[in-house]
């Protein structure tokens, strides 16, 4: 049976293949989106890692365990995991706190960490 090509049976042709395409754009970008802020949180935790080590080294020097200046030492550190100190401050009781920033953005930003170290307790 032939419908003519006004009838409502004919409008609704491909109507399927637009709404499968519009699920799929919507996937995809939510697997973009996914994928972005994955990339966030990697680079985040690079940062924080780097932002602990280089606090590490740099209380090491400031208690006299190892050598060299405390936020120079922190600083090389920190460029040894691609990341720059944005601060480094020597705290009571021995502790040091470093800020650093990773060298590589993301879509976000830039990635920062925090820490701080002294003396075990």
């Amino acid at each position: 049976m032939r419908h003519s090509p006004g009838s409502p049976d004919n409008r609704e042709r491909g109507s399927g293949t637009v709404l499968a395409a519009g699920l799929a754009l919507v996937v995809m970008m939510a697997m973009a989106l996914l994928l972005i802020l994955a990339q966030s949180a990697v680079m985040a935790s690079r940062a924080a890692a780097a932002a602990d080590l280089a606090a590490l080294a740099g209380a090491d020097a400031l208690r006299g365990v190892t050598d060299g200046e405390p936020c120079t030492v922190a600083a090389e550190v920190a460029a040894r995991h691609a990341a720059a100190v944005l601060s480094c401050s020597e705290g009571e009781g021995h502790t040091l706190e470093v800020r650093t920033e990773l060298s590589e953005g993301t879509v976000l930003g830039a990635a920062t960490g925090r820490a701080r170290a002294g003396p075990p307790p």
